[in-house]
């Protein structure tokens, strides 16, 4: 396509929309379907390429977890005066599927096979606007059915193989699909089964009844390893592929990971920098450093030292601790290090921090016995970045072989936004929580949920395949208050809830954790108000912790919803439905996985189940 479609949200495209994505566009009153294109298209299409372009923006500790040198925001054009050529530059998106239908006619064929005009990216059906007399256009539409496999690939529905031209029909003969006369795809019933795809050729006709069956593919054609949003991309795959709708949510899930700027990479140092950084870094003897930023101070570097209130010395000696502190870094799991920011004093620095500000609360007695820790997040920054996508099924392991490529081959930068915002961050009372951790009950019921995790990881990657992180009470239970408090700071405070995030921490063993942190997550001025930090106040959070408690002991779907008997087996939860825990998908991190709110509240009985128990009984 060279044609402009329609704008999208920087966070759409590091998300929903990524690289890969299948995206409803209109385009002159036409409905477009495109699928949007890899990395290299980004470097090609608006440059500079690479680091070099102006919207660049860095997190340290997520770039050596993801092996990257910084990350490329979604580009934004330019505004241009009124004499200024304007911008030009665009994102691409390849036309996905080709395959379009006539909503008067119900034929079916490639988007070749329409009328078009120049310079425009719809298509219309030239029989049926003759018939309306060029009235209006009847544009042509995307078709709903396309092919997708579980290792990221995506092709056409096999519409041929699937009607069953008889021997002697012409169009079975025909190697062009481009060239294709076209089928008749109507609904004559309700449902699947009385939407009939004919060919009116031969008279082949077959019901779309069994598209979604496993069984049906298990003999169908296999994948083709077809990659449309990279150029010449395709591979060979050979597996086994299904059919699914063109809209539908298992089409596209984005793996991504995300950080938080905290102390000592959340100052100024490296942004004062800039690309001063890599030259200062990469000297080949550090022990000259101090040297040469002394002689770099009498000319360009002057008015860097100015800015940081440095001298060559103060600099040579921040930049070796920030070098020290890269090296021990780890990169298996970057939350233990924000954890421990929370619930110690926060550092002080020599220049203020703009990204991370946070206020310890004073712990009321009325909440002692559960919480441990209250911190106002005043300022916050989080970086979420884009590493791939699967299709069919939601991300497990994002090193498995399921995630797709973003570009044909690996780049030094990854596609990323910045939210800055504020938040509330809560750590639990870990002797009380230690105690009720090794109940019988607790464990017997977390392991249901844990027995079926893994039971569904090893179908999916193998008998060998482990989780990589084990479902303990722990997290269950700092997962479900999470969602609790989440739905009650709605009310309190008036964000929506796809306004707010949720940051689970929870760990055993030698990174013990027990807290979670629920922030306000778009990329607007929404998260900067100061409403959702507030509600940490001593004074304040009691009362919503209360609450937030008691709003889920009761269900509306009770006694239905407690006792289980409205699970979602895929979900590996207990006791949770969208009357009482369930948040919007963009808002929880395993997407509404790994929940239960009887690990809260209790089951009803009084038997100690709840972590909770005792204050809903107080209250």
């Amino acid at each position: 396509m060279k044609n402009d479609l329609q704008d999208l949200r920087r966070s759409a495209v590091v998300s929903t929309f990524g690289p890969g994505s299948v995206v409803d566009f209109r385009a002159g009153g036409g409905a477009v379907s495109g699928i949007a294109a890899g990395l290299e298209e980004w470097d090609r299409s608006f440059p500079p390429a690479g680091l070099a372009h102006p919207q660049v923006i860095r997190e340290t500790r997520l770039q050596k977890k993801l092996g990257v040198k910084g990350f490329r925001t979604p580009p934004v054009t330019l505004e241009r005066g009124k004499d200024d050529d304007p911008d030009t530059r665009r994102l691409v998106a390849v036309r996905f599927p080709k395959w379009l239908q006539c909503p008067s006619c119900d034929i079916i064929k490639p988007e070749r096979r329409w009328k078009s005009d120049p310079g425009k990216a719809y298509r219309y059906c030239p029989t049926c606007t003759e018939r309306s007399h060029g009235d209006s256009k009847v544009f042509v539409i995307p078709v709903r059915f396309v092919m997708a496999c579980k290792h990221g690939h995506v092709d056409e529905f096999p519409w041929d193989w699937w009607v069953g031209h008889r021997p002697d029909c012409a169009v079975s003969k025909r190697e062009n699909p481009e060239r294709h006369p076209g089928l008749i795809l109507r609904s004559e019933k309700p449902g699947l089964a009385g939407l009939i795809l004919r060919c009116p050729k031969c008279g082949a006709r077959r019901s779309m009844d069994g598209v979604f069956s496993k069984k049906t593919w298990e003999r169908g054609p296999k994948c083709r390893g077809h990659r449309p949003w990279l150029a010449d991309g395709d591979e060979i795959c050979g597996k086994e592929q299904y059919a699914v709708q063109r809209g539908a949510s298992n089409l596209y899930f984005a793996v991504t990971a995300s950080a938080l700027s905290i102390p000592p990479w959340s100052d100024r140092l490296q942004e004062v920098l800039g690309d001063w950084w890599s030259s200062l870094t990469n000297l080949d003897d550090l022990s000259k450093l101090e040297e040469y930023i002394g002689f770099l101070a009498k000319g360009d570097l002057e008015s860097i030292l100015k800015e940081l209130e440095m001298s060559p010395a103060e600099l040579a000696e921040a930049i070796r601790a920030r070098l020290t502190s890269y090296g021990q870094l780890r990169t298996d799991d970057l939350r233990p290090a924000e954890y421990r920011q929370f619930v110690t004093e926060p550092g002080r620095s020599r220049t203020p921090d703009i990204d991370f500000e946070t206020r310890r609360e004073t712990v009321s007695p009325e909440i002692a016995p559960w919480i441990f820790r209250v911190v106002r997040a005043v300022r916050l920054r989080e970086v979420r970045a884009i590493k791939g996508f699967t299709r069919i099924n939601p991300p497990g392991d994002p090193d498995s072989p399921e995630v797709a490529r973003l570009s044909k081959t690996p780049l030094e930068w990854l596609p990323a936004i910045e939210v800055r915002g504020e938040g509330i961050f809560l750590a639990l009372n870990e002797e009380r929580l230690s105690t009720w951790e090794i109940r019988p009950d607790v464990i017997a019921r977390v392991s249901e949920c844990e027995v079926r995790h893994q039971a569904d990881w090893k179908e999916r990657y193998g008998d060998d395949a482990k989780p990589p992180k084990a479902i303990t009470p722990r997290y269950m239970l700092c997962h479900t208050l999470a969602h609790a408090l989440m739905r009650q700071l709605t009310l309190e405070c008036g964000y929506s809830s796809a306004s707010l995030q949720e940051r689970i921490y929870a760990g055993t063993g030698d990174e013990q954790m027990a807290g979670l942190l629920i922030y306000t997550a778009t990329p607007d001025s929404d998260g900067t108000l100061g409403g959702l930090e507030r509600q940490g106040k001593a004074g304040r959070i009691e009362g919503i912790l209360q609450r937030a408690i008691d709003a889920i002991e009761w269900c509306s779907s009770d006694p239905l919803c407690i006792t289980d008997m409205m699970r979602a087996e895929n979900s590996y939860s207990h006791s949770v439905c969208h009357a009482c825990c369930l948040a919007p998908e963009t808002s929880c991190e395993t997407f509404n996985s790994f929940l239960d709110r009887a690990l809260l509240t209790g089951d009803g009985r009084r038997s100690g189940l709840g972590f909770f128990e005792d204050l809903v009984a107080r209250a």
